[in-house]
């Protein structure tokens, strides 16, 4: 038969369903600020600076109207 024990560098673990409770957090915290994530407000410097420089290729890129 084979050894049913767990061995030594194995851990037991507990999996959770997700019909079951969720454990309570931690830190309400920093929960409250995870959840009200918000993106940036501007492009930083580089991108606006490549912006401008992909901005420049076409405008060079274009065939001139005369």
């Amino acid at each position: 038969m084979a050894n049913k024990a767990l061995a030594k560098r194995q851990k037991l673990t507990i999996r959770i369903e997700p019909s079951q409770k969720a454990l309570k957090p931690r830190n309400h915290v920093a929960l409250a600020a995870k959840q009200r994530v918000g993106g940036p407000h501007q492009k930083s410097i580089s991108g606006q600076r490549q912006e401008l420089k992909r901005l420049l290729q076409t405008k060079l890129s274009e065939p001139e109207e005369k």
